[in-house]
C-alpha cells in the first residue's frame, strides 16, 4: 500500500469497514510511514473535535464553506 491508497482508505479504516487483509496492509503502512501516521492522527483529532460540536452552534455559512472545501479536495 502506498500513501495515496492509505489516504483514500482512511474513512473505511476509521469506520471499521475494511476487509482484514486491507486492514493489515493499512496498519503495516502506518507502522512504516511516519507521515501517514501523523495524517491519521490529524484526521482522528478532526473527527473527534467536530463530532463534539453541536450542530446548532455551527454557522450555516461556515458549514457550507467546509462542505464545499471537502467536495473539492483531492
Amino acid at each position: 500500500m502506498d500513501c495515496q491508497d492509505l489516504v483514500e482508505l482512511v474513512t473505511a479504516y476509521l469506520e471499521n469497514d475494511m476487509d482484514p487483509d486491507a486492514r493489515v496492509r493499512f496498519e503495516t503502512h502506518l507502522g512504516e510511514c511516519p507521515g501517514c501516521a501523523t495524517y491519521l492522527e490529524q484526521i482522528e483529532q478532526t473527527v473527534h473535535t467536530l463530532g463534539a460540536l453541536p450542530p446548532d452552534e455551527l454557522d450555516p455559512a461556515l458549514r457550507d464553506r467546509l462542505l464545499a472545501a471537502f467536495r473539492e479536495w483531492r
